[in-house]
């Protein structure tokens, strides 16, 4: 190697090669005699890393030196995957960094394995915020994510004898490479305590005193958007105790009580909530989502006083979105931010916190808002709980004049639900503080105006908006479909990878015979691929030549899978009594992905139940030449990576007017899958791009089902088609539960006694006929197929995440680009380095 290679800069092969045997040696400390890949893996991240920090540290300057207006985007979760081949692409490297591994005798493909993924989020919200902090800084918008840094993430699944076994999820384990801890940024936060009001200046303030205490320490993960020219930031708190341990108690020889607070401190950031949990009335829940709130308001308003600017211009510096109601308490710590320590009088500290603050809603269901008991905010937050019934008891009162007269509507949009215990209504408090309250697709919007929050609606008409989610196509066609990446950027240039509308130049190669065969050539080896991971992960055996049908997300009674399972058993009888439905069917392997909430009880049992059925089918050697099923465990962006390019048929089937918007929808189309699904979230969407021709849609819809739930029967609808009714008979004659008599009451009783709550038996034979035309289309036109699958992807170009951003950014945030230029490497790190 010469002595001129730029070693932190440089993107040649040598000059890569070089700093990453140099981290290896001096950072790893690795030789012959002692060296692991794990160590390989940290070397080469450190050597990637290098080339991202002095944009990173570009874009700050840039920033800060135009005044530029930052989006702070607050979310619990951020489900962020592996961050090495992302990070590559956006690079623009790959081939040189091949290059350099090769000629070290190390390939790209075995280090970059090596990553664990970096599991903070449940699914659809976190995988969203990572997302959009990718469109972010592709767009060039300043941007900071905030959240926690979790020492544990979503757990990791096991499945024995059928059952999901949660492990714990030690991504941490080897470190974090990407991150920088900030020593410098650390905040203290609060809990408990007393509310003093003290008279000063001939003004009464409140002062909030006393309490627990912990502090907040800031790591750091660059966002590097495509081509590297701005480079922003996820800031993710960890938890740490004010003191290390009791010097005393120590001494005295009881070692648990000295560390007693340093591990109750540090307890906050330690694990992430798994989804569907019943956590309400949960302490610790409640603590986490104030401390990343407090940390994140601390340091949003630590840069901005930096820039000795007044409050009034508060706005012009900063938006603050909550993803969900988790991060709601924002409200209440702005305005005691703005009364309390910064001494504005109340209205124009309300005018700053509603005008800086939007909301994104993410569910249809009433029972998954959130709410907390009022004694227990009381107990841990007086000072916010004084603020909330301030806010409620002002909203009240103009409230009123809008609904006179009619105490049971005041009843339902108050912040305090008048339960016993009281509740605090975290949607109710994040409309009122906030200027913008979002939903997530067209349909999800309206439900939220016309059936969710109808009086807020009436109150709030500007407020209400819609912004379809949307997925980046660098990570999930660029990066998870490489081939299928590359045959686009063939035919109609790379231009879709930064504008995805551009994908509509593909629509004309769904009627050309040679595309065609190219697109389903790349299909198959992407099938072999996911075959190979599968093998390899898990030990699952899967034929690549069979039609993959592909249901992979959260275990939950309304995504359906016990839809998806129930037309497996009709399927499975059918090729068992040699009925036409299968006549000539083409093999199909059915797989399952998503993991349930540890107290989820049914849903769990569904996990059991498709496992069992699986064990019954691929043993069957009559039905296993048509038919196999399996359930993936640990189901995870990487494993996404992998399975949605190789999928053919895309479950996506909740009850209609149930879910939200749904973002896997999206990556499937994208990656040339068929979309079998009811008309409910961002499907309705995908119809309208797609046409409905090209997709397979059944079902009932939203108002159908609101008027069919009004006399609903299921043993009536199960009774009536022989089909269903036998598929429900080996449910309870133990087809499916030898040994385990009577261990799928709970999931019978669910569909009959309690009423079938998510319509199963209403849409089974619609979702089984439209089914069947979808396994008779791949059996008998593989072009046709391919042809809508090609329409498929050349549609997909509204459902980018960089298209919701830049609405997000006209319509919510009032934020502008600010164009970071690339750096040419001259600059050293002496520079930096001179003491100011």
């Amino acid at each position: 190697m010469n002595d001129t290679l730029n070693t932190r800069f440089g993107h040649t092969p040598p000059e890569l090669a070089q700093d990453f045997a140099e981290h290896l040696k001096y950072n790893q400390d690795a030789d012959i005699y002692h060296t692991t890949q794990e160590d390989r893996y940290t070397a080469l991240a450190l050597t990637i890393r290098d080339r991202i920090i002095h944009q990173w540290n570009l874009s700050r300057k840039t920033q800060k030196s135009t005044n530029a207006k930052r989006i702070n985007y607050l979310s619990l979760e951020f489900l962020m995957g592996r961050a090495m081949t992302n990070n590559v692409i956006n690079l623009g490297i790959e081939e040189e960094l091949k290059e350099a591994l090769a000629s070290l005798g190390y390939t790209y493909e075995e280090l970059s394995d090596i990553e664990h993924d970096a599991g903070l989020g449940n699914g659809g919200l976190g995988r969203l915020a990572a997302c959009f902090l990718d469109s972010l800084a592709t767009l060039e918008y300043p941007a900071y994510g905030y959240g926690i840094r979790y020492n544990y993430g979503i757990f990791r699944q096991q499945i024995k004898n059928g059952w999901q076994v949660e492990q714990p999820d030690n991504w941490l384990r080897y470190g974090n490479p990407w991150e920088i801890e900030r020593h410098d940024v650390a905040f203290t936060v609060q809990f408990g305590g007393e509310v003093h009001l003290i008279r000063e200046k001939g003004k009464d303030n409140f002062k909030w005193i006393g309490g627990e205490q912990v502090i907040g320490v800031a790591y750091d993960m660059p966002i590097i958007g495509y081509g590297c020219k701005t480079v922003n930031t996820l800031r993710l708190w960890s938890a740490t105790s004010p003191e290390e341990f009791d010097f005393h108690e120590f001494n005295e020889g009881d070692y648990t009580e000295a560390v007693r607070s340093k591990i109750s401190a540090e307890n906050l950031s330690q694990v992430l909530y798994p989804n569907d949990t019943l956590y309400m009335g949960k302490e610790l829940r409640l603590k986490q989502q104030y401390f990343f709130v407090a940390c994140s308001l601390a340091d949003i308003v630590r840069t901005f006083k930096q820039e000795n600017r007044t409050w009034s211009e508060f706005t012009d510096f900063a938006a603050i979105q909550l993803n969900d109601t988790h991060p709601s308490l924002a409200i209440p710590e702005m305005m005691r931010i703005l009364l309390d320590k910064e001494n504005l009088a109340w209205d124009e500290a309300w005018a700053i916190t509603n005008s800086v603050m939007g909301y994104t809603n993410h569910t249809l269901m009433p029972e998954a808002l959130e709410k907390w008991s009022l004694p227990m905010l009381q107990s841990i937050l007086p000072r916010h709980l004084q603020i909330i019934y301030e806010i409620n008891h002002r909203f009240m009162q103009s409230a009123v004049s809008f609904f006179p007269l009619q105490p049971q509507v005041l009843r339902q949009i108050s912040i305090i639900e008048e339960s016993n215990p009281k509740q605090i209504r975290m949607a109710n408090l994040a409309i009122i503080g906030s200027h913008s309250t979002n939903g997530v697709a067209e349909l999800h919007s309206e439900l939220l105006k016309r059936s969710m929050f109808p009086q807020f609606n009436t109150i709030y008409p500007d407020r209400f908006n819609n912004k379809t989610n949307g997925i980046t196509q660098r990570r999930w066609l660029l990066d998870a479909n490489p081939r299928l990446a590359k045959k686009i950027t063939e035919v109609i240039g790379d231009g879709w990878i930064t504008d995805y509308s551009q994908i509509s130049k593909l629509t004309p190669f769904a009627t050309d015979k040679s595309f065609i065969a190219e697109f389903a050539k790349i299909k198959l080896e992407n099938k072999i691929k996911a075959a190979n991971f599968l093998k390899r992960d898990c030990g699952i055996l899967i034929d690549p030549n069979t039609l993959f049908d592909v249901q992979v997300k959260r275990i939950h009674e309304y995504k359906r899978q016990l839809l998806n399972v129930l037309n497996i058993m009709m399927i499975y009888n059918d090729i068992k009594k040699g009925g036409e439905a299968t006549k000539g069917m083409s093999p199909m392997t059915f797989l399952f992905g998503g993991k349930a909430a540890p107290g989820y009880v049914n849903a769990k049992l569904i996990i059991k139940l498709i496992n069992n059925i699986a064990n019954v089918i691929n043993a069957d050697k009559e039905a296993n030449k048509l038919l196999s099923v399996h359930f993936m465990p640990n189901y995870r962006v990487t494993m996404a990576e992998s399975i949605i390019p190789a999928t053919n048929l895309s479950e996506q089937i909740p009850t209609a007017g149930t879910e939200a918007s749904g973002t896997g929808n999206m990556k499937f189309m994208c990656n040339g899958a068929l979309t079998i699904g009811t008309m409910d979230g961002a499907n309705v969407e995908i119809a309208e791009e797609a046409g409905k021709q090209n997709i397979f849609i059944f079902g009932h819809t939203e108002e159908e089902i609101v008027k069919l739930g009004q006399s609903y029967d299921p043993f009536a609808w199960a009774m009536r088609d022989k089909e269903i009714k036998d598929a429900v008979q080996l449910l309870a004659t133990g087809d499916f539960n030898v040994n385990e008599p009577n261990i799928f009451d709970p999931i019978r009783k669910s569909l009959f006694e309690d009423g079938d709550k998510y319509f199963h038996f209403a849409d089974l034979r619609m979702y089984a006929d439209m089914h069947k035309n979808a396994r008779s289309l791949y059996t008998s036109d593989q072009d046709e197929w391919n042809r809508k699958a090609i329409i498929n992807v050349a549609s997909s170009g509204k459902f980018s995440s960089d298209r919701t951003i830049s609405e997000y950014a006209n319509d919510i945030w009032n934020l502008k680009k600010c164009p970071v230029e690339r750096s040419n490497g001259n600059e050293t790190a002496l520079q930096d380095a001179i003491k100011k």
